[in-house]
């Protein structure tokens, strides 16, 4: 058996299950499979994405989770058309939207959930 051939069940964390849970499930748009007593469980493409519920917990000051999307700017668009504000980093050349160009190319841009967990978006280098 090889893990690589199989998919990969992500985690994060809240102390406030129902903000996590409207904002995964309806400003990310995942799609909710499962609400228990212990975590809140949602899908995105083949991937798992359990949010324990814990009593506390302070977030990484780096990204937890983070999509590879087709087109960057489009998403940056959409998901700050529903109130998400992207992170500025100070001394990171970003554009108008927050988006920062990698030295290999890719696009990449941050943003937090309501527990302050970071997230990210990142278009790769197509060239």
């Amino acid at each position: 058996m090889t893990l690589g051939d199989h998919d990969l069940l992500t985690f994060s964390q809240t102390v406030q299950p129902e903000k996590a849970k409207a904002f995964y499930g309806e400003v990310l748009e995942l799609t909710l499979v499962e609400d228990s007593p212990v975590a809140i469980v949602f899908r995105s493409g083949r991937t798992s994405v359990r949010i324990q519920k814990v009593k506390s917990f302070s977030p990484f000051p780096f990204t937890s989770l983070g999509w590879q999307v087709p087109d960057i700017r489009a998403a940056v668009q959409q998901l700050t058309a529903k109130g998400v504000v992207f992170q500025r980093f100070e001394g990171m050349k970003q554009d108008d939207l927050g988006i920062w160009l990698s030295p290999e190319g890719s696009q990449v841009c941050w943003f937090k959930d309501p527990d302050g967990n970071t997230l990210s978006l990142t278009e790769p280098d197509r060239r």
